[in-house]
């Protein structure tokens, strides 16, 4: 164990030095990672172990979420989420340097890197010896340090370059940080593991980087301005994903929900996951669980699995989905709904659908299921979900013959009218009206599997968090043809990633008959809505000075946000070295 202490002592000096942001370090407990066998493991844990941090529901997931037109959070019921007005704010772009959800997200990320740059020190010198097993570390650490930095020039349009915990960082703009990052990318691509799971960076996940890098490369280098987006870069978006897409190791899930599952960490799809087995303390399944209504529960066996009634989609965002199909988007398309609560029309003849009120319930009007075998249904959801329901005991209602009464869920939650009178209804409406805020409005999100290991939806989940897939990359690379003039080209990927949802055959996406930039951005929000692309999807096309539900700003300044105040102040006696981003 003392190589363990070691490496966290090195940490702790690396955090205490960094540079000029206020940061809030989690003690490290050395239990939850398990006992590390050497150095080289114990460096690179606290590294990997945090990215779940930084992607928690309340931190930069958040942030770039409800900051886009694909989810808002109002101040629900005059009860709940209204958590300083951060949400109102970010959702509306009134944003300011003192807002909570930026400052949180920001010392995430440069908590996140100097994790890293943690490992860097430990892990460099061992591989300067000769150390293979810390050569491939140090490898990995390079492109995680490198990913970091991108997601901070993506949201603050700056990156923290720093090779020493003993040295103040040298901030880097526009073309400078794009090149720091992509030398650092490129610095180890060529020599990164090729053959480990979806939780450790490989060099596939470093070609999608890199794909990721040159795709937004337009807009990181004049975040303000009309991007220009070059041949030159489409190209190397174009050479990156060939490489991923042409190595054969990975292919299309054919059950879309399947990629959100406990056993995603095997699915064929992922490239780079957050890598959760349901045994530390900080795997949380909050992407699951946050958008859910308050009185349903996921998981009969936990008691206390409940959503939050949370976020739920704009209704801008969903009308993009009604206008595509002449359909429902619910009977075509698999990517949007899944249907696993399959209500038993037998049990249920004194109870007409789902759209009656609480006064109409008969004693029948439920059906049973053993508590392992109940799943919710996926996806968005509408309308009024079944799920478990507590008796006054606060114990879920069973079966004489064993296992769970599953009924339409009541509105159990909030200080709206419906509250104890009628059942939870989601409703395509959400603003921030008093009536558009109550606990039921808005279409929810339930992309992510309430996790078997998780005893509450919110720690220990084994539901790997997906932050790159295979339909991504056809994506990158169809965007990058239609930039370049490759219209049948781009057509062809994206009608093969719609074409690979077959699980549902009648729910399989029809194949688009053309394509056009308008078209690709919403294909993109069909497939990858609420995996954090939207805000960067948006600036990158051009939308994100739209209005939306309650967003009418449309300053350009808004596209990048602003630094903490904290950061700024703490920064204030270096002359020149962190300046506040422009328009705040």
């Amino acid at each position: 164990m003392k190589n363990r202490f070691l490496t966290i002592t090195v940490l702790m000096m690396a955090l205490l030095v960094w540079s000029c942001t206020d940061l809030v370090e989690e003690r490290i407990d050395e239990a939850e990672f398990g006992e590390q066998a050497d150095v080289i493991s114990g460096s690179i844990a606290p590294a990997y172990g945090y990215m779940s941090w930084v992607w928690r529901h309340t931190n930069l997931y958040g942030l770039l979420l409800v900051s886009s037109d694909e989810a808002i959070l109002p101040f629900r019921g005059g009860t709940d989420w209204f958590d300083g007005g951060k949400y109102l704010a970010t959702h509306s772009h009134n944003f300011t340097p003192s807002n909570d959800l930026i400052r949180d997200g920001w010392n995430q990320l440069t908590t996140a890197i100097s994790r890293t740059l943690s490992a860097i020190e430990v892990l460099r010198p061992l591989a300067e010896e000769g150390n293979t097993e810390a050569m491939e570390a140090l490898h990995e650490m390079v492109a995680l340090r490198a990913y970091w930095n991108m997601l901070m020039l993506d949201g603050w349009g700056l990156v923290l370059k720093k090779e020493s915990s003993d040295e103040l960082s040298e901030v880097l703009r526009g073309q400078d940080a794009v090149d720091y990052i992509q030398s650092e990318l490129l610095s180890v691509v060529e020599v990164i593991n090729t053959n480990r799971g979806p939780g450790r960076i490989t060099q596939s996940a470093v070609w999608g980087f890199l794909a990721r890098l040159h795709l937004n490369a337009a807009v990181y280098r004049d975040p303000y301005g009309s991007p220009n987006f070059t041949q030159e870069d489409m190209n190397a978006v174009i050479q990156y994903t060939d490489n991923i897409i042409n190595s054969g190791n990975f292919s299309l899930s054919p059950e879309y929900f399947d990629l959100f599952n406990d056993d995603n960490n095997t699915n064929p799809e992922a490239i780079f996951n957050i890598d959760q087995r349901g045994v530390l303390r900080l795997e949380h399944n909050r992407w699951a669980y946050w958008s859910i209504a308050g009185s349903m529960f996921g998981r009969p066996e936990f008691p206390s699995a409940d959503g939050t009634d949370g976020p739920a989609f704009a209704s801008d965002f969903i009308q993009t989905w009604i206008d595509a199909y002449d359909a429902d988007p619910a009977e075509v398309d698999a990517r949007f709904y899944q249907m696993n609560t399959i209500i038993p029309e037998a049990q249920l003849l004194d109870f007409e659908g789902r759209e009656k009120v609480l006064a109409t319930e008969t004693e029948n009007s439920y059906f049973c299921v053993e508590p392992l075998e109940f799943e919710m249904d996926r996806g968005i959801i509408r309308g009024i979900p079944w799920g478990p329901r507590k008796g006054d005991d606060g114990q879920f209602l069973t079966c004489e013959t064993g296992g769970v009464r599953i009924y339409p869920v009541q509105q159990r939650k909030g200080n709206g009218p419906d509250r104890d009178v009628a059942y939870v209804d989601h409703t395509l409406e959400i603003d921030f009206t008093n009536e558009g805020s109550f606990h039921n409005t808005g279409y929810r999100c339930a992309k992510y599997q309430f996790s078997r290991t998780s005893p509450n939806a919110n720690n220990f989940s084994s539901v790997d968090m997906v932050l790159m897939r295979l339909a991504e990359i056809y994506l990158m690379r169809a965007e990058a043809k239609l930039r370049n003039g490759d219209n049948a080209g781009a057509l062809a990927d994206v009608n093969f990633v719609r074409a690979g949802r077959t699980a549902r055959p009648e729910q399989t996406p029809p194949p688009l008959a053309s394509i056009d930039l308008d078209i690709m951005f919403r294909e993109r929000g069909f497939e990858l809505y609420w995996e954090g692309f939207r805000r960067t999807d948006q600036i990158r096309f051009g939308t994100y000075e739209s209005t939306w539900v309650e967003k009418t700003d449309s300053d350009p300044n808004k596209r990048l946000f602003p630094i903490p105040q904290s950061a700024v102040d703490a920064a204030s006696g270096i002359d020149g070295f962190l300046e506040q981003n422009q328009g705040y």
